[in-house]
């Protein structure tokens, strides 16, 4: 059963395996941002802010599988994860987008 994520989840970094059920529009209000919507199970869903200013887009479709680690941030729609990349200052390890073999970070 996939782990479900709640308020005292979020600032915390994580990881997730879910299937693509929507690729929305990018967000281009400040850093540029890959938005889609991944179904983690039990009818749970997380919204992926993936940094396209940091990092190359991800050719997903729907239905494709992705590992991600990010941060965490709890809404009351499931919540989303961002930091999916390098941290660019060398502090933090930072997270990652997983598609088939390769690595977007």
């Amino acid at each position: 059963m996939p782990r479900r994520f709640d308020k005292r989840d979020t600032g915390n970094w994580i990881e997730v395996t879910g299937f693509v059920r929507r690729l929305l529009s990018d967000d281009n209000d400040g850093s540029r941002h890959q938005r889609f919507i991944i179904d983690i199970g039990d009818r749970n869903t997380l919204l992926i802010a993936h940094n396209i200013d940091l990092v190359k887009r991800v050719p997903l479709g729907i239905g494709d599988r992705v590992h991600v680690r990010g941060m965490y941030e709890w809404n009351d729609l499931g919540g989303l994860v961002h930091w999916t990349h390098d941290d660019p200052h060398g502090v933090e390890d930072g997270g990652y987008v997983r598609y088939r073999t390769r690595y977007y970070r």
